[in-house]
């Protein structure tokens, strides 16, 4: 029988390959973006201790009540937004799911999607399962900003969704109060919903503050904002995320994702309530964690042939590998982790038309062990 696919552009995700590669030539794993370190101890105890107290079947498909109110206290702390742990929270499995599901809840067949490249891979898809298509605006190279004037002139009757993500995978640009003050003049008197993915909302470097679409009053009336346990707490196997959004839209997402996942990890919903009650401190000590971990690996960096660009936030770096090889950047990450025993993750499977630059991404939310194996491979380029 013959199959025609839904998605006749994907394959195996970049991040799938490599990390294969990487496993077939003992190469050093810079590429796909998980910890290679445990999540706190207190943590851990906490869902081996949920298991043993009999919280192994389903939860509540929105979520456990604790957690959601910790979400909320937490929302309300960080951000100054007051929102409702029954209506405006949605515990998901994954940040994954949540970009999912909160773009099949509200995007139909014949919308447009405005999506920034260099885009996380799993955007397009999602918005092509709906019958939608996916407008690529490409960022300013070399510091992935939004040229607001080719948004506005992007917007058509058929956008329905801005998708924007800070800190930004791959190359850890951050947005500012103007660029969200910009993002609410464009959307201002339109139906027009912004889905806000901020995974990496805790990992802000140099003193700097988060703008989440949460502290934008305006903006968090017509948004569903996307946050990860995984990314924060170092336990991305564990897949749990959130959504948060209006009432309204709230329901929407709901409904989808009841039918997708219903509800997700029991133990390690009663884990996060618990331990973001008693250790708070732990987000809000991150940033000064990853920050010593983006300049230690820039600095055994340094000696090397490599062109670090600024790391505002996230946990990954961009290098510019042009003065060692002239050659697009997915045949480089080949001969990388095939010659030079290093995986890293190229621009290009990010983006809808390849790049004109010679950037690679590199992960370094890797124990010191790890980045110093990396480097000196690398420097020896």
């Amino acid at each position: 029988m013959q199959i025609e696919t839904k998605l006749p552009k994907v394959g195996t995700t970049i991040f799938s390959v490599m990390s294969q590669l990487a496993l077939e030539h003992k190469a050093v794993n810079l590429g796909q973006g998980f910890p290679d370190f445990e999540p706190p101890q207190a943590l851990r105890e906490a869902v081996t201790r949920a298991m043993a107290e009999g919280r192994n079947q389903y939860a509540p498909g929105i979520g456990l009540a604790p957690l959601r109110e910790q979400i909320a206290l937490k929302t309300e702390r960080m951000y100054g937004r007051r929102i409702s742990a029954d209506t405006e929270i949605t515990v998901t499995s994954g940040a994954t799911e949540a970009l999912f599901a909160a773009i099949a809840a509200v995007v139909r067949s014949g919308d447009e999607v405005i999506v920034f490249d260099p885009a996380y891979d799993s955007y397009e898809p999602a918005i092509e399962l709906q019958g939608a298509r996916a407008v690529h605006i490409p960022l300013t190279v070399p510091q992935f900003a939004i040229d607001w004037q080719r948004v506005r002139e992007a917007v058509t009757p058929k956008t329905r969704m801005i998708l924007i993500n800070s800190p930004h995978n791959p190359s850890g640009a951050v947005l500012s109060a103007n660029d969200l003050d910009e993002l609410a003049a464009i959307v201002r008197d339109t139906q027009i919903i912004v889905l806000s993915d901020e995974v990496y909302e805790h990992i802000v470097f140099d003193g700097a503050q988060h703008e989440s679409v949460l502290r934008h009053a305006e903006l968090a009336e017509r948004s569903i904002v996307v946050s990860s346990f995984g990314k924060t707490y170092h336990c991305t196997g564990w897949k749990l995320g959130y959504a948060v959004a209006p009432k309204a839209l709230s329901a929407e997402f709901r409904k989808v994702h009841q039918y997708l996942t219903f509800c997700t990890f029991h133990p390690a919903q009663q884990a996060f309530a618990e331990f973001m009650a008693s250790s708070p401190e732990h987000y809000l000590e991150l940033p000064a964690f990853y920050q010593a971990k983006r300049d230690r690996f820039r600095a055994l960096l340094k000696p090397s042939r490599l062109k670090l660009i600024d790391v505002p936030g996230g946990y990954f770096q961009l290098v510019d590998y042009s003065a060692i090889r002239d050659e697009p950047d997915t045949a480089f990450c080949e001969w990388l982790v095939k010659q030079g025993g290093v995986a890293t993750i190229p621009l290009t499977p990010f983006c809808e038309q390849a790049p004109n630059t010679r950037l690679l991404r590199l992960c370094f939310a890797k124990s010191d062990a790890t980045m110093d194996a990396a480097a000196e491979r690398l420097c020896k380029l």
